[in-house]
């Protein structure tokens, strides 16, 4: 386990049992690629069979959490046979890991960012993180979870508000609505994230592992019910003529048609 590469990340098991993954492009914000994507669908299987493992955080380094998915690279060489299929299994296998995940959100959270956060089990974020589902910006579904997860978390009509526009939230405003668990002080985020993640490790394990598989049942009884459609819808909408002009104005570096001045 100590000597596997996970490409895109750092992991670190702590002796206090508390296992660390950093996702590791601070360059670009820690967007995801598919050899990343791989990588984090692997290393959640790989945690839960470790008996060393008590409890799990998961954070971004630089400046970001996760900007979501490398538009760079989404489109080109190295995807999976199937898209569809990776995307089911990180949810997935995100939802069976035994221990809890604890999300320490250092900065933006989009897209499938704020999906691996928001399936966290518990999330403290810092002031200046912030949280938003921009594949319609993208010119595609909402599928890797974020139809999912908002609507949980937010109820239907703020859900699919954010999940129809691409509108960021603040950190402050998800505590607020519930989304997240707690903001804590600007640079602190990551030191609370494995103080409370230590707290779960040396508590005791049963009674942890067992409540938190019993509520997950609501959310894996959500995710059977409407990702795979979303995720088949994602994937028809990838081949569309909004698709490609999304990514032609990211790679432009000019406004997309969904990123023109919205009512107030």
């Amino acid at each position: 386990m100590k000597d596997k590469k996970y490409e895109g990340l750092l992991v670190e098991i702590r002796p206090s049992g508390v296992a660390v993954i950093t996702m590791n492009r601070p360059e670009i914000l820690n967007a995801i690629n598919w050899p990343m994507h791989t990588a984090l669908e692997e290393v959640f299987v790989d945690l839960d069979n470790s008996p060393a493992v008590k409890a799990i955080v998961l954070t971004g380094a630089g400046r970001g959490f996760c900007s979501g998915g490398d538009q760079n690279a989404l489109d080109t060489g190295g995807q999976p046979i199937s898209p569809t299929r990776s995307g089911r299994h990180l949810i997935r296998n995100i939802l069976e890991v035994e221990s809890p995940v604890v999300a320490a959100v250092n900065g933006a959270a989009v897209g499938l960012g704020a999906t691996l956060a928001l399936f966290c089990d518990v999330i403290f974020a810092q002031p200046s993180a912030r949280f938003a589902d921009t594949h319609v910006t993208a010119g595609v579904v909402a599928g890797d979870g974020g139809a999912v997860i908002w609507p949980l978390l937010l109820g239907p009509a703020r859900a699919k508000h954010f999940l129809m526009t691409g509108d960021f939230i603040s950190a402050e405003e998800a505590a607020a609505a519930g989304m997240i668990n707690k903001v804590v002080p600007e640079g602190t985020v990551l030191d609370h994230a494995i103080g409370y993640a230590e707290l779960l490790a040396s508590g005791p394990r049963n009674a942890i592992v067992w409540t938190k598989y019993s509520v997950n049942k609501l959310l894996k009884e959500q995710v059977h019910l409407n990702l795979d459609t979303a995720m088949a819808l994602e994937a028809l909408t990838f081949k569309s003529p909004d698709r490609k002009e999304a990514v032609a104005a990211f790679r432009e570096k000019r406004k997309r048609f969904a990123e023109a001045k919205k009512p107030t």
